[in-house]
């Protein structure tokens, strides 16, 4: 029955010793209780055997005398026929789970003398003199100086033992470091021994409690993540599972070096280390659909320093539902929803106008709530019903009064919109399986409300026929396209650029500065009872999370069609369609069909090859019936190859210098190159002869794109420049007409670029690695990333959504960015530059510099196949829509032509 929940908040449990309580000594109806004796930092805790007896704990504080025969005064009594006895008399003692019975404590008020008989007498003299030193701790004024002296003693202690090496699972472990740390779990921590071997991480607490030792395999942990615990970067939590949303075991140290020397040794032994992740390399797998809303948060809260370990920084999940009244809920209605973009404190404009007003009116430091979001208060607030005793420790053995307890979902919905101090959002129970949480199922006495109705199930709204019902509609509500489009406000609030700063004022979405990371440098003060004071003020108070995000974070858009199952290439299955099965468009065809190809893009064979250049490619184009490939070189040659006769048919040469790239204009009449040379080159397929030339550049030609009449041009000039071009008629003289429409500039040489498939966004990259994102209407620059940094970019590439641009270059990553918001959302290291790609969103084929072609999953961040091609680095690469037929070039002077086979 015992539990540190019975210790109070920051208290340690030192030892236990087998023991009777004697009552009635001497008396005709004396009596003893076998059980256990428990010494505390603050308080003596005895547990009988009898579950119908009452644990009684004393605090240390209201303690009057402590004694033992030794003492050897005249009223001892222990001197008749008693041996290792120890008297206790205080003013107060809790009784605790009488007949077993989770309830709130029970005080005895009054002087009372309680007898402990040792089991083990020797031990009276060494356990009266640790209560004798931990009483003169409990009687100081100042909690600083109590906290004090009790770390010293506890420190002591620890500095006296060591992690027993008799308990390694072989005889064969080797030892690699051993630490003092507690091991946290909710509202108590516990000191003790951390030792890390070859094979496990081991937690030996110091009191034996809740059993000897704590073993994890470092082979069975799955994701570690550095915390930080009570403002202070010293925690580190270890997950043997993927997904679940508690841990295995939650540390905290003494110092940051032992802390980081733990992690570096678990570290080591897990592939993919997900601790690793940034915030940002999940935001591709949620707007992708690959991860749902309630994971994400999940992988938010972790990176935010959120555990279930912490109740002052418990995962914080959003209230999403605002209709409690009707009795059907409709998700399809946007006034089902609450409004995601505002803070629970801004949703009733009469409220928030009092606070803005009162806010404006305030002295420095400024805040508009008075309360938290998030606190162990308002975790435990929700869940007391399967958490009692939590509430019991929290609140010093007493239960919260009836009327304010979490009666109603209705209710705490209204309170939470009209109330003058509460703000809460909920917690991840509200969207999970277990509805324990909403039912009085230990039928525990939560007290009688001002109606006289007793405190019993949280009343559900009157769309839920029962508590599953409703964590199955609120899970719906959750995943719903509603809230899949507007979650990232709620994010950018909570985790993102509006939680600090001026966006966070404009968003009146301003906390006490103590709750916020960095709020306050512990180190820096020097008063223990202030250090004290301010930690307990700040973790009773709730803490904000950590920020993740400083720029906008990007939306999820709900697809209207979803597109073949991406989980095997055997099994494929259509989603639910707008149209009929029978009325399918041909685009919706298309899409079914570029699927297919990209599902099974492992299955890429050669289909042939052949040398056409004397110097590396650069660039391939296709007529539209596939019979003719146009190829440009470094050699400084276009070269047109005919697939079916497998001869070269043409070979023009511009100039002496390298050609960069080539396109084909609609219509296949024309083929426009790119040179070093400066020029862009226009060449008549049917004439057989260069029929234009514009001298566009100060610098090498690196890229061209067409688009609706409107030429494309990157340039190691540092410009990009966009022409409008009037074809000339092909069977006069006369020339294109070219018309400078824009010209985007750029601090370095840019490299490479692409075009949406609307042509209305643009993005380039430069040699030092900065990517920009245009808008091409108004020639205005959306975004710089600069990720890059002094690395050559080799190619940049849109998704065919344009919601995602993929870019690679010398440093060895493929990085994706949102372009709605400029973000980086995922990140893959390659082991060697890849110099040129395709992709689809989820999967990437690319040209390696070793000369193969890889295929990629994108969201699981690594190679599924390798497919041997080139001798030398792949340079470009050509694929047609249906995206079964693939071309590249190679450093290796030949073009391959690949085909899918299924």
């Amino acid at each position: 029955r015992f539990s540190l929940l019975l210790l109070n908040l920051e208290e340690y449990y030192f030892e236990q010793h087998t023991a009777n309580h004697i009552i009635n000594k001497d008396c005709k109806d004396e009596r003893k209780f076998r059980g256990s004796l428990k010494i505390c930092s603050k308080s003596i805790i005895f547990e009988p055997d009898d579950n119908i007896q009452p644990i009684i704990k004393i605090p240390l504080r209201d303690c009057i005398s402590i004694k033992a025969p030794e003492d050897n005064e005249a009223n001892n009594p222990f001197t008749r026929n008693t041996s290792g006895g120890i008297s206790v008399v205080c003013s107060q003692v809790f009784l605790i789970k009488e007949r077993n019975v989770i309830a709130p404590y029970k005080t005895v008020r009054g002087r009372t003398e309680h007898l402990f008989q040792l089991g083990v007498a020797w031990k009276v003299g060494d356990v009266v003199q640790t209560l004798h030193q931990l009483y003169r701790a409990s009687c100081l004024d100042k909690m600083g100086d109590q906290a004090a002296m009790i770390t010293a003693i506890l420190q002591s202690r620890l500095a006296r033992t060591s992690f027993d090496k008799y308990r390694f699972q072989s005889i064969s472990e080797t030892l690699h470091m051993e630490c003092k740390a507690e091991m946290v779990t909710p509202l108590v921590t516990n000191p003790g021994h951390v030792c890390v071997s070859d094979a496990n991480l081991y937690f030996q607490p110091l009191n034996g409690y809740p059993k000897p030792v704590v073993q994890i395999t470092l082979q069975n942990v799955r994701r570690i993540y550095k915390r930080r615990h009570g403002l202070m970067p010293l925690g580190l939590e270890v997950f043997c599972t993927e997904n679940d949303l508690c841990s295995d075991i939650y540390l905290k140290f003494y110092n940051c070096q032992d802390r980081d020397e733990v992690y570096r040794l678990i570290a080591k032994y897990i592939e993919n280390h997900i601790a690793e992740h940034t915030a940002e390399s999940y935001v591709l797998q949620w707007q992708r659909g690959h991860i749902s809303n309630y994971q994400y948060l999940l992988h938010l809260n972790n990176l935010a320093d959120r555990s279930c370990n912490d109740l002052s920084q418990y995962p914080v999940f959003p209230w999403i539902i605002a209709d409690y009244s009707s009795s059907v809920l409709d998700l399809t209605k946007p006034e089902t929803f609450r409004d995601l973009s505002k803070p629970v404190g801004a949703l009733n404009k009469e409220r928030l106008d009092r606070l803005v007003t009162r806010y404006q009116e305030m002295p420095e430091p400024k805040f508009m709530y008075g309360s938290h979001y998030s606190s162990p208060g308002y975790v435990l607030f929700y869940l007391v019903r399967v958490a009692p005793e939590y509430m019991l420790c929290l609140q010093n053995g007493k239960f919260d009064h009836a009327d304010r307890m979490f009666n109603s979902i209705a209710e705490t919905w209204k309170n939470c919109l009209d109330g003058a101090t509460d703000f809460k959002e909920l917690i991840p129970e509200f969207y999970e399986n277990d509805s324990s949480f909403l039912v009085n199922s230990l039928r525990l006495d939560l007290g009688k409300r001002q109606g006289g109705k007793m405190v019993e199930d949280v009343e559900l709204p009157p769309w839920a026929s029962g508590p599953d019902d409703f964590l199955q509609k609120s899970q719906e509500a959750l995943e719903s396209p509603y809230v899949s489009e507007h979650l990232h406000e709620w994010i950018d609030i909570i985790f993102g650029y509006k939680q600090k700063g001026s966006e966070a004022v404009a968003a009146h979405n301003v906390f006490h500065p103590l709750t916020y990371e960095g709020g306050v440098d512990l180190n820096s003060i020097m008063d223990p009872n202030e250090k004290v004071a301010l930690l307990t003020q700040i973790l009773e108070f709730g803490q904000t999370p950590k920020q993740l995000f400083t720029t906008p974070h990007p939306q999820r858009k709900i697809q209207k069609l979803k597109s073949l199952s991406r989980t095997s290439s055997h099994s494929i299955s259509i989603a639910e369609s707008p149209v009929s099965p029978n009325e399918e468009s041909f685009e919706d065809l298309t899409e079914e069909s570029i699927t297919l190809a990209w599902n099974n893009i492992a299955k890429l064979k050669l289909d042939m090859q052949c040398k056409i250049h004397k110097e590396a490619i650069t660039g391939i184009a296709v007529t539209c019936n596939g019979s003719s490939v146009f190829t440009t070189s470094q050699d400084s040659t276009l070269k047109m190859f005919s697939k079916d006769s497998k001869t070269i048919q043409r070979s023009v040469s511009f100039s002496n210098m390298a050609l960069s790239s080539c396109l084909i204009l609609p219509g296949d009449t024309t083929v426009i190159t790119s040179s070093w040379d400066n020029h862009i080159y226009f060449y008549s397929i049917a004439f057989g002869r260069q029929q234009d030339v514009l001298l566009g550049h100060d610098d090498a030609v690196s890229k061209i794109c067409w688009h609706d009449g409107r030429l494309f041009s990157a340039s190691w000039d540092s410009t990009v420049k966009v022409w409008h071009c009037v074809p000339g008629e092909t069977l006069s003289n006369k020339k294109h007409h070219f018309e400078l429409l824009a010209q985007l500039e750029h601090d370095v040489s840019v490299n490479t670029m692409d075009l949406n498939a609307a042509s209305t966004i643009l993005a380039s990259g430069t040699k030092e690695g900065t990517i920009s994102v245009w808008d091409v209407t108004t020639a205005t620059v959306l975004h710089h990333v600069f990720f890059w940094l002094l690395f050559l970019l080799f190619a940049s590439l849109f998704c065919t959504d344009s919601r995602h641009l993929l870019s690679t270059g010398e440093d060895c990553c493929f990085k994706v960015i949102d372009v709605q918001t400029g973000m980086l959302v995922s990140s893959v290291t390659t082991e060697e530059p890849q110099r040129c790609f395709k992709w689809d969103g989820n999967t990437i084929l690319s040209g390696s510099q070793s000369g193969e072609l890889l295929i990629w999953d994108l969201l699981g961040g690594k190679i599924t196949e390798r497919i041997k091609g080139h001798t030398g680095a792949v340079m470009s690469m050509w694929m047609n829509e249906q995206c079964n037929s693939v071309i590249t070039g190679g450093e290796d002077k030949q073009i391959m032509f690949w085909k899918l086979q299924y």
